[in-house]
């Protein structure tokens, strides 16, 4: 069975500037978290996975990226040279060190497995320790992004905060994460080996995952046909994520209240990636997984 969706880092140069527009889509957002490796982040937290707002907030503190070892903070420095957006896709782990020893013997990351760990702020605003191990995997021909799962080290209900999990918009959990790529079917071999299930071959593209877990990649044609407005040429990069609501009208209703840009297509109401620093998001009422 694939790896589940973990969460969806958005990189950003102004931390603050992004939580207040990611707060008028009607995200609720958790305090700001520190990394002891430069990079700071706000997250948008649902029923199991989360978007991770992130900037590079302290660049003396970024670590070079060496043989053998990914340099997190240093990815998206680099890839806030050129633009902001989502910079990685992050899928969920039990075993992270057992991953990068997989993903070594797949040749899709030489990396030693990555392991720290952060202070969280609480709802009260007392502060706990958390921990993590990460496991990384690059694919030459995506140049620039980047990929890999998580492993939480602590207690569940240190991270999973109900009352950080209401939304004014009513988000539950993202379900599919889009990317752009002139060829589509190039990309197959490596998100197999990183997800761990079969590619199937959807219209203009290739999907991966089950119905509320999915990768899918897309041509520009089908990009053009999903995310009318959204540029889906140049090279391959994270286009779109899905995102199940309960009510889409009252979705709608929090978007107009907040001068919000969107448009409505069928099932789908479409946020535009000027509106989300990079990223388009797509409402749809909650489908079964």
């Amino acid at each position: 069975m694939p790896r589940r969706l973990d969460h969806f880092v958005i990189c950003v140069h102004d931390l603050a500037q992004a939580a207040t527009d990611w707060q008028r889509l009607g995200f609720a957002l958790t305090p700001t978290g520190v990394h002891p490796f430069g990079t700071s982040n706000r997250l948008a937290m649902f029923e199991n996975n989360f978007f991770e707002l992130l900037a590079v907030t302290d660049p003396a503190a970024v670590p070079p990226a060496t043989s053998g070892h990914f340099s997190f903070a240093a990815h998206n420095r680099q890839f806030l040279e050129s633009a902001e957006g989502m910079s990685m896709l992050v899928l969920h782990t039990t075993d992270a060190h057992g991953d990068a020893a997989r993903f070594r013997e797949s040749r899709i990351g030489a990396y030693a497995p990555f392991d720290f760990g952060r202070d969280a702020v609480l709802p009260g605003g007392a502060t706990a320790r958390v921990a993590f191990s990460l496991a990384f995997a690059t694919d030459p021909a995506m140049p620039g992004l980047a990929f890999f799962t998580c492993q939480q080290r602590h207690p569940p209900e240190l991270f999973w905060k109900p009352d950080y999990q209401r939304h004014p918009n009513g988000a539950r959990r993202v379900t599919e994460v889009v990317m752009s790529a002139p060829e589509p079917m190039k990309h197959k071999t490596f998100l197999e080996q990183f997800a761990g299930g079969t590619a199937e071959p959807v219209s203009e593209g290739l999907t991966i995952g089950q119905g509320g877990d999915r990768i899918t990649v897309l041509g520009q044609a089908g990009i053009a046909r999903r995310l009318p407005g959204v540029d889906g040429g140049g090279s391959p990069r994270f286009c779109a994520a899905r995102i199940a609501v309960g009510d889409l009208d009252a979705t709608a209703r929090i978007l107009k209240s907040n001068d919000v840009a969107f448009a409505v297509t069928g099932a789908v109401l479409l946020v535009p990636p000027a509106a989300a620093h990079g990223v388009a998001l797509e409402f749809v009422e909650q489908e079964t997984h």
